[in-house]
Order: structure tokens, then sequence, then C-alpha cells
């Protein structure tokens, strides 16, 4: 471990804290309007309160690696979430067609507002990303 700081940044934290708001918010949703997730969860072969577990079990595991991974400071993972993050952005004009009616959509109104806020926030880290990354390399401070 020579040579790598320790401790945490704030393009560290600021993706931790992204992640921590994602997860936060998929559990709000699942507990007060869990319809939004249930026809992708239907699909799933049993019970449908077994699919909500195992679905919140699956995004824990997998926020749990990219917080390891980004306390880490895991360089292929900064790239990927680089890329995911910045092209977030994509989402937004999909947001805006859904919402003024000229795309269809299955989804509650407020639902697609929130995916195209979290876009948004995403492209912001992803460009805060990029200052840190500049300044100082991957996982950088912005």
């Amino acid at each position: 471990m020579s040579g790598q700081r320790t401790g945490i940044n704030r393009t560290q934290w600021l993706v931790l804290a992204f992640f921590l708001a994602v997860w936060v918010t998929v559990i709000i949703i699942l507990a007060v309007s869990p319809q939004v997730y249930r026809s992708g969860l239907a699909r799933v072969p049993g019970s449908l309160r077994v699919a909500e577990i195992v679905f919140v079990v699956a995004l824990s595991g997998l926020i749990c690696v990219i917080s390891a991974g980004v306390v880490r400071r895991w360089r292929w993972l900064f790239w990927v979430i680089l890329a995911v993050f910045l092209l977030g952005v994509l989402r937004v004009p999909v947001t805006v067609l859904e919402l003024s009616g000229h795309m269809a959509t299955s989804s509650p109104a407020w639902y697609i507002a929130v995916q195209g806020v979290a876009s948004v926030a995403q492209f912001a880290i992803a460009l805060l990303m990029l200052v840190g990354y500049r300044r100082s390399g991957v996982w950088g401070a912005f």
C-alpha cells in the first residue's frame, strides 16, 4: 500500500452519497409505491414479495461492492462510473419527451421526474470527476 493515499476525498464522498441516495430512494419507492417496480419484478418466477426482497438484496450487494471500490480507489471502477454517469445525460431528453407526452410511458410522472433528476445529478458528478481527474488523476478531488 505504499504511495496510496488514505482517507476519502470529496469526489469519493460525492459518489458514495449518490449511491446511498439511490439505495434509499429505491427502498422508499418500494415501501410507498411498489407498483412502480412490480411490472418488472412480476416476470420473475415465484412470489412477488420474494422478488422484491431479492431485488433489494442484489441492489444492496452491488452498491456495497461499488462502495468498496470507491473507497479503495479502484481505477477500473472510476472509468466505469465516469462513463455511466456521463451517459446519464442521455436520459434527460427521454425524460422531457415522456413528461411532455411525446413518448409513451408506463411509469408515473413523478417517477420519470425522479429519473430525470438522478440523470442530471449523475452528469454533474461525472463532470466533477473529470475536474478531479485533470487535477490529480483517477479518484482525484475536484
